[in-house]
């Protein structure tokens, strides 16, 4: 059994962008039935920009570390590439994930796409500058 990376862990004590961003520019919210994990990513957008990301979860370790590492992944990367940020990269910056927990990090990039999506909902204007 593959057991929790020392960065996973410290992610998971030490989880950066915690919180809510009052009137974000974009809101995720996402849960998985199969463990009853539960994220919300809040996005803040300059120039193209994910200029400030935050997130809540409700979860096990590999939740919260997840999130964590998806922040400091997308924080301040153009909204084009923060969205292309997939479930493999997370688990993989994370030093790995055990395979029964790879629907965390599932989690993570799938709370930043629908909170772009509502971003790109409330701004469509923003879409055609892709």
């Amino acid at each position: 059994m593959q057991s929790y990376s020392d960065l996973l862990i410290e992610h998971f004590y030490n989880p950066r962008n915690v919180g809510v961003i009052e009137n974000p520019d974009g809101y995720g919210k996402v849960g998985s039935p199969v463990c009853g994990d539960l994220m919300e990513v809040y996005v803040r957008v300059e120039d193209g920009h994910l200029a400030d990301l935050k997130f809540r979860t409700f979860g096990c370790a590999a939740a919260i570390a997840s999130a964590s590492m998806l922040s400091e992944m997308a924080k301040g990367q153009p909204l084009q590439v923060a969205a292309q940020l997939t479930d493999e990269e997370v688990a993989c910056a994370l030093g790995g994930l055990p395979e029964i927990k790879m629907h965390c990090s599932n989690l993570a990039a799938t709370a930043l796409r629908a909170a772009l999506e509502d971003y790109y909902d409330r701004h469509p204007e923003a879409r055609r500058g892709e």
